[in-house]
């Protein structure tokens, strides 16, 4: 044979032998469309006439056993095609409000992909959403994804990833293999292993893992914010949406128990140390063959027993500084950032509290909590400020304070450390009419635009309770294709979008998303939510 017709085949077989798993997924979606080859099996999701799902496809091996509190391991290979027509078992939780169902299973560690119908054509941008519900319940799977794959032209994967004790647990004798790094960030590295099994399977599916866009809500929002900081995740993603989780939340924030924002090391130890007590773990001979070998519902019990809510750790391998010091000091991913709160943030939280609790909030309530959280000198200053007389209950008042000290401020500080190391746009969603959650009572106060408030504007299913208004839709619509055209090209404007200028942070005006008639314009956050005043007092 000529040399060089050698050289050339050689060349021809060794593409195919890196490329295969891409090229095997093109080839079996060339003959099944449902049937698509990742890099440990071939998997058969469903067809639905503009769009394909592939649900229930297990992206790491179960945590148990040994393995409970190890950092992620491939899953074990399969030969038959997988049926992915089911989302997986949801990670082991509670559960609560506002209707997340309990779960008592660790074998959680299962993506879902949603594409376009088509398959022909370059590989599209890649959005991977990270569900939110701090850090202790909720799944991928509640979210359907469908119209932010058509509409936007986009490959959108959800997953589930280890929560509360099981994700978050930090203790000394956790520390080293089966964990990479110091114990406490098992979630974060579950969302890492997605971001690997990305890159690796993204083709296969249409999508292009070059082109992949992180987003997430409340504690996924918090996640967004931690991988810009973390070391290991750089190079996984090429752009970040960060919803209703500023990059600046501490552990100061009323929350009940404590917080799901990011804790230094010897705190999250401290309350692991308390956790192991109380579940006679912390003087036997084998402290963590002890922890490994107790129940999920002890484990959830101790949980719940010691509090706070557990959440991601500051220091170690997986996230050296909180993410508030990493973008002050510049230590952050260069990546464009889509961030942005809802109007009214809070209110969610008073209505949980007042459905746990079967009552409204009281004028005493309203100055004891005011003063645990300030002092007593600090909160005549705030009862000054938003004096009870100026809203019809305390339950508002209570849920007006908190969204303007704990939410909205910290997400204008966070937009403008964005704003001096990223390109950056942000943005408040303010429908003040959107459908509460399904299933769950509504307070006696207006909701207004709540947490999580625009999750049924991104997607269907999750906690949405009916149909958008007309004017609601055509909303939505602006939305997705906000979402997805940054998604596409890393801004987040675009034919038929209402112009969004980037965040510069001179006077701190974001993009108000509401619907109707000049519905989606500029405010000016820090003079809506008064952070004039909260940063007089220092916080």
């Amino acid at each position: 044979m000529d040399p060089r017709l050698r050289l050339l085949a050689a060349v021809v077989v060794v593409g195919l032998a890196l490329s295969g798993q891409a090229v095997a997924g093109r080839l079996a979606t060339a003959e099944d469309p449902a049937v698509v080859h990742t890099d440990d099996g071939s998997v058969r999701g469903v067809l639905a006439g503009d769009h394909r799902t592939f649900e229930g496809i297990p992206y790491a091996a179960p945590p148990v056993g040994t393995l409970r509190w190890a950092s992620p391991r491939r899953p074990t290979p399969w030969t038959a095609p997988l049926a992915a027509t089911r989302p997986g078992n949801r990670c082991a939780q509670a559960g609560g409000f506002p209707g997340d169902p309990p779960s008592d299973t660790e074998d959680c560690l299962y993506l879902n992909v949603t594409t376009p119908a088509g398959t022909d054509g370059p590989k599209l941008p890649v959005m991977v959403w990270i569900h939110g519900d701090g850090f202790y319940q909720s799944s991928g799977g509640i979210y359907g994804a469908e119209l932010l794959a058509t509409r936007g032209d986009v490959v959108v994967v959800t997953f589930n990833y280890r929560l509360g004790v099981f994700g978050f647990l930090a203790h000394p004798v956790l520390d080293g293999p089966p964990a990479r790094h110091l114990s406490g960030n098992f979630g974060l590295e579950d969302q890492q292993a997605v971001l690997r099994w990305v890159r690796r399977n993204a083709a296969a599916f249409g999508g292009d893992p070059g082109s992949v866009t992180i987003v997430g809500e409340s504690a996924g929002g918090l996640s967004g914010c931690a991988h810009l900081a973390a070391p290991a995740s750089a190079g996984l993603f090429h752009r970040a949406i960060a919803q209703s989780g500023p990059c600046t939340l501490t552990t100061q924030w009323p929350y009940p128990g404590g917080t799901w924002a990011p804790s230094p090391r010897a705190s999250a130890e401290r309350h692991g140390a308390a956790l192991a007590a109380n579940l006679g773990c912390a003087q036997v001979a084998d402290p963590a063959a002890c922890l490994r070998a107790a129940s999920v519902p002890a484990l959830l019990a101790a949980s719940a027993a010691v509090g706070p809510l557990f959440g991601p750790v500051v220091g170690g391998g997986v996230l050296p500084l909180h993410p508030k010091q990493a973008l002050a000091t510049g230590r952050v991913h260069k990546v464009p950032v889509i961030h942005g709160t809802t109007r009214d943030e809070h209110r969610t939280f008073q209505a949980g509290y007042e459905l746990l609790a079967g009552r409204p909030a009281t004028e005493a309530d309203y100055r004891e909590q005011l003063q645990a959280e300030f002092g007593e000198r600090q909160a005549a200053r705030v009862l000054a400020r938003y004096p009870l007389a100026d809203y019809s209950s305390p339950s508002l008042a209570l849920a007006t304070v908190w969204t303007d000290y704990a939410w909205a401020c910290p997400a204008l500080a966070t937009d403008r450390l964005l704003a001096a190391q990223v390109p950056t746009w942000a943005f408040e969603f303010a429908d003040v009419h959107a459908p509460w959650f399904r299933d769950t009572p509504l307070p006696g106060f207006p909701t207004g635009a709540f947490h999580a408030a625009e999750l049924q504007y991104l997607f269907s299913g999750a906690y949405a309770s009916g149909q958008l208004s007309p004017a609601q839709r055509r909303l939505s619509d602006e939305m997705i294709a906000a979402w997805t055209r940054f998604a596409h090209t890393g801004n987040p404007n675009g034919e038929g979008i209402t112009p969004w200028p980037r965040f510069r942070g001179v006077r701190g005006h974001v993009q108000s998303l509401a619907p109707g008639p000049g519905g989606i314009h500029r405010v000016d956050l820090g003079r809506e939510h008064r952070c004039g005043f909260w940063q007089s007092l220092g916080t």
